[in-house]
């Protein structure tokens, strides 16, 4: 046994793997075999690492899922550094195949006798180094997604956030509780939606934030962002740099074209070219970036502002696979006397 991959397939437990960090999406467990067996880079790479959840339950049960949090180490292009996974493997096939009183657990390398029972009340997950907590509305995401895989039902506070967002008056935002929210965002039920786009801009700003947050990953409804784009608006209009903020990421997390267009026009406007604005752009806009000329505005737009960390963000955006090329060539080809080449000689020197 040699990989993460090659437990999972012997463990016989149900997988489903999800990107954290850059995006919380599904992941094909060949595209994870892959990466783990170095042919191909981590596709969504956060601060230099790859940070996956395994989410593993077995058939015979019909309990949550175990679910393991991992930021593994990655190179300098985007290749898993196995060092630290092989040191976790190690330790995971040696708990599994110490027996305890309750519960004894023969090696699963030689047979298929792990359980979920053994993967929980032995809590592998401690004192991990490659363990980490995600972010609350990361979490909360990955949880109503993986709940639809699992064939399980939506959280106890789903319906009382459709009751909401749908228009139900009688009901205090107050009450609501994240989960339910994250579960209404998965759902993508048409006429939640609908209301939605009739309403997003009247909603008291406490809710319009942590939807932001929810939808920026790839959760935008399509029909949503006009109304995304003319809440951009407001919030600017009142100087309300996070509103601003968390609209624009939700809005960048769609992989619609008029999407680019509408960055093409951020990126051309000097008062929007806060560092906190770059960030979002970096953090949930980088497909919008594989563009030559709006990636070179982009990297422009970061070289000039002082407030802006342009070498990890550079760095991070360059562990991207498709971006890695053309990043690297605009910085070696940046003029001299640019923002850009002045930086690069600094990060040389």
């Amino acid at each position: 046994m040699q990989t993460l991959s090659d437990f999972f397939t012997q463990s016989g437990a149900e997988l489903a793997l999800s990107t954290l960090g850059r995006r919380v999406e599904p992941m094909r467990q060949d595209t994870f075999a892959a990466f783990e067996q170095q042919r191909e880079p981590w596709p969504m790479p956060w601060n230099g690492q790859a940070q996956v959840a395994c989410a593993l339950r077995w058939p015979a049960t019909f309990k949550d899922p175990a679910i393991w949090f991992l930021s593994l180490p990655l190179d300098e292009q985007g290749l898993l550094v196995p060092a630290a996974r092989d040191e976790f493997l190690d330790r995971l096939l040696q708990t599994l195949s110490t027996p305890t009183s309750d519960t004894p657990i023969t090696d699963p390398s030689v047979n298929n006798n792990v359980t979920q029972d053994s993967l929980e009340t032995r809590n592998l997950m401690q004192d991990n180094p490659l363990a980490f907590e995600p972010e609350l509305h990361q979490r909360a995401l990955l949880h109503a997604r993986l709940s639809r895989h699992f064939g399980q039902p939506p959280s106890m506070h789903s319906d009382m956030a459709r009751r909401y967002l749908i228009g139900d008056d009688a009901l205090d935002w107050q009450m609501l509780g994240l989960q339910g929210l994250a579960d209404q965002v998965v759902a993508k039920e048409p006429a939640v939606i609908e209301a939605l786009a009739s309403r997003l801009t009247t909603l008291p700003r406490a809710m319009t934030l942590p939807l932001c947050y929810l939808m920026e990953h790839g959760d935008t409804p399509v029909e949503l962002l006009p109304v995304v784009w003319q809440a951009m608006a407001n919030a600017r209009e009142a100087q309300d740099i996070e509103a601003f903020c968390a609209l624009l990421r939700a809005l960048l997390g769609s992989d619609s074209p008029q999407v680019g267009e509408w960055l093409d026009h951020i990126l051309a406007d000097d008062d929007l070219m806060a560092a906190d604005c770059l960030a979002a752009i970096a953090a949930r806009g980088w497909q919008h970036l594989e563009h030559e000329i709006r990636l070179g505005r982009f990297l422009e737009r970061l070289a000039n502002c002082k407030d802006a960390n342009f070498r990890p963000v550079v760095r991070d955006l360059a562990l991207i696979p498709r971006l890695r090329l053309p990043i690297l060539m605009m910085l070696r080809q940046a003029p001299a006397d640019s923002s850009v080449g002045r930086l690069v000689r600094e990060w040389n020197a």
